[in-house]
């Protein structure tokens, strides 16, 4: 991440207390460091890395889904602010994947809200969905799969089509066999059998700001692979 020389740097899943990212070993010099941990660390947790010093810092969204398990993190800065979140995967049973639904319906309020802001909006976010065929390496084999079923991917339809917000990847780029999350490592490397899981949704007004995205599968850090933007945006408070 050092290397990676980003402004702002969001990550998800920490499995980590705050406590624990106080540890020297996971400061980075330059970079200021925010987290938002669950009640029990291994369920959750995001965190944020930034260049610049934010003008405030948001932690949760105020329902329980969300702040129970420490799913999102804000950072304001000027004109812009820069999120982290992170939504519930839905794998392991019905009980899991109700929780998904209900922190979804909770989060399109939330979204709803926040278009009438008079300001942009970069939410960096693991959402365990894939929106369309194309992200999804055997999509007709994954449509009972949690990731990919129909009201998930309905609900980002209404995200991308009906609110208005954008896929940052997809304003620069419609090629397929770009994903960001493998069941394992062997797929990831030998079969490239992907999901894209991982988004920047922006408000509208982000949307021409957009130069370049990417998703590297190398070097591998965990079932993940980073999405990395760039943006013609100067970030300041």
């Amino acid at each position: 991440m050092q290397a990676q020389n980003a402004d702002v740097i969001c990550l998800q899943d920490t499995r980590a207390s705050a406590f624990d990212l106080d540890d020297p070993a996971f400061q980075l010099d330059g970079y200021f460091l925010y987290a938002s941990d669950a009640e029990v660390p291994s369920q959750g947790g995001v965190a944020l890395y930034s260049r610049l010093q934010p003008k405030a810092v948001i932690w949760g969204l105020g329902f329980e889904t969300c702040d129970r398990y420490g799913r999102y993190l804000q950072a304001d800065f000027d004109k812009v602010s820069i999120a982290t979140l992170l939504l519930p995967s839905g794998q392991g049973g019905d009980e899991n994947l109700n929780h998904k639904f209900k922190f979804m319906d909770d989060f399109t309020h939330y979204l709803n809200k926040q278009r009438r802001k008079r300001r942009e909006y970069i939410y960096c976010g693991s959402l365990y969905l894939a929106h369309q065929k194309l992200d999804v390496k055997n999509w007709r084999d994954c449509q009972q799969l949690p990731g990919f079923l129909a009201p998930e991917r309905a609900w980002m339809d209404e995200v991308f089509g009906t609110m208005g917000y954008v896929d940052a990847l997809r304003e620069v780029s419609r090629e397929g066999d770009q994903y960001s999350w493998w069941p394992d490592s062997e797929q990831a490397d030998m079969l490239n059998l992907g999901w894209r899981f991982d988004y920047h949704i922006l408000t509208p007004g982000m949307r021409r700001s957009v130069r370049s995205a990417r998703l590297p599968r190398q070097p591998r850090f965990s079932q993940h692979a980073p999405l990395i933007v760039d943006y013609d945006w100067l970030l300041s408070i």
